[in-house]
């Protein structure tokens, strides 16, 4: 049985032939088709500058599915799909095109969802010629990529070109991580479980860290990656998303103004890194050949494409402190990069050692217990604890063990991913799991510090072999706190 919406959509997407498409966007639409959540009127239109008719572009898709859908393609959902699939040639820099679109949607009655998979600078264009179709009205909306800009200004320069278009009730900002189930199980964790909403701050937390590691190099994209940089492509997009979600107070309500109101509290409450605290607190890093998986792979300045010469980051470990009550004093590290050792996204709560010494014969009397949250992969949580090691004299050894659980195993279920729930919250009108403006540009005022400290300081940055997990000043700047990395 379909589970039909209240208005069926035609989804368009600019950057058809994007790396985000075809990675992303059209095997999340084909899930959710398989899962039956498409009302039966909804239609497909890829736009671009290619000259394709419908058959060459359902080609496309159907290979595209092939390379990226992570399942078997049932031919019967496939045969309800294609024929949701149209293109549309059209060059975005040329607004009078976009008569060619309204044309194709002229005998369609559905409402629309432009999903902007191409580059922040052709956003404008975007918006003006649909504006001069007037197809950018309520309850039309579009979905746009972070980050959005590559600073503060620039952020609020393309948020007014978008809102000069679109209010703001018709804006998406999407932000993938807020999709993930084990991101959004952050909030039933902490607010709905005794256990950890009444030991959730600085008097029993000693620190906090988030790791988000690749393996993968920049994949062909070095004209855009050196332009932004790990900074602003991982930590002001993801890393302080899920940063504030920890640290967050508890909302009033589980809706989209109240959590997004007490994440905003926390991105201000941070407290600055400027050129006076920016060597403490800051480490920027840039992989240099070394070997991933048995294979030897280039540097950075001799990927496909590159320069000769870079200062742009791969790498950035970072050092924050909020400064509010709950959090008073408790460092949370940030660590993120590119070509390192291995593949994972992970949250580790470190809680206070125990102040008693009762077991003084033990190796583990300075032991931490720890909370880790999996992102990806095999995700799920896992707490570890000290046990007594099973034996007949009477003597207390005892071992770190885990209490795990795992999501596929408790379950029974493949967790879906983060693009096609955020495409059916967009099809839902639901804004919950998105980003809004203010807590973009409160990021990036904080990002912004770090980037010009970096620039006066003319901090270079230190090479790391690929395959390993970054510099050796990383490990230098937890150590200082008599902290380390949990690389297990």
């Amino acid at each position: 049985m379909k589970k039909n919406f209240i208005h069926p959509y035609n989804i368009i997407i600019f950057g058809a032939k994007g790396d985000l498409a075809c990675r992303k966007l059209i095997p999340a639409l084909f899930q959710l088709e398989k899962k039956n959540f498409l009302h039966k009127n909804t239609k497909i239109i890829g736009v671009g500058r290619a000259i394709w008719n419908y058959y060459e572009y359902v080609n496309i898709i159907f290979n595209t599915l092939k390379n990226f859908y992570k399942k078997p393609i049932r031919k019967d959902i496939w045969n309800i799909f294609k024929y949701r699939l149209s293109f549309c040639n059209l060059d975005v820099c040329n607004t009078n095109q976009f008569f060619i679109l309204k044309k194709m949607l002229y005998h369609e009655l559905n409402d629309n969802i432009y999903y902007f998979a191409i580059p922040p600078n052709t956003f404008a264009n975007i918006c003006k010629g649909l504006g001069k179709i007037n197809l950018n009205t309520i309850p039309n909306k579009i979905i746009v990529e972070k980050p959005i800009g590559t600073s503060l200004q620039s952020s609020k320069l393309i948020n007014n070109q978008l809102k000069k278009y679109f209010q703001e009730e018709q804006i998406f900002r999407i932000d993938h991580y807020l999709g993930k189930e084990t991101i959004l199980n952050l909030l039933t964790l902490r607010f709905s479980n005794f256990l950890f909403y009444n030991n959730w701050d600085h008097t029993t937390i000693d620190h906090v860290q988030i790791i988000i590691s690749e393996t993968i190099g920049i994949e062909g994209r070095w004209g855009y990656f050196d332009q932004i940089g790990q900074m602003r492509d991982m930590v002001q997009n993801h890393l302080l998303q899920i940063l504030s979600i920890i640290a967050m107070d508890p909302p009033k309500k589980i809706d989209f103004h109240h959590i997004k109101k007490e994440k905003i509290k926390v991105l201000q409450s941070l407290r600055k890194i400027d050129i006076h605290n920016i060597h403490t607190n800051t480490v920027k890093g840039q992989y240099a050949e070394g070997v991933i998986n048995g294979k030897t792979v280039p540097s950075y300045i001799k990927e496909i494409g590159s320069k000769k010469y870079s200062n742009t980051e791969t790498f950035v470990s970072i050092k924050a402190y909020i400064d509010n009550e709950r959090w008073n004093n408790v460092p949370f590290y940030l660590k993120t990069g590119k070509r390192l050792y291995d593949k994972k996204s992970e949250i580790i709560i470190y809680f206070k050692k125990v102040p008693t010494k009762l077991f003084d014969n033990i190796k583990y009397n300075h032991y931490s217990n720890k909370l880790k949250v999996k992102l990806q992969p095999n995700e799920g949580i896992e707490i570890e604890f000290l046990n007594k090691v099973p034996d007949i004299n009477s003597t207390f050894k005892s071992k770190p063990t885990i209490l795990q659980f795992n999501y596929k195993n408790s379950f029974k279920k493949n967790i879906s991913e983060a693009y096609e729930r955020l495409l059916l919250e967009s099809m839902k009108n639901n804004q919950s799991l998105f980003v809004s403006q203010n807590e973009i540009e409160v990021s990036w005022k904080w990002i912004d510090s770090i980037i010009q400290a970096w620039d006066k300081n003319n901090m270079k940055p230190e090479l790391y072999n690929a395959g390993t997990w970054g510099p050796e000043s990383c490990i230098q700047m937890i150590e200082k706190n008599k902290h380390h990395w949990d690389h297990h």
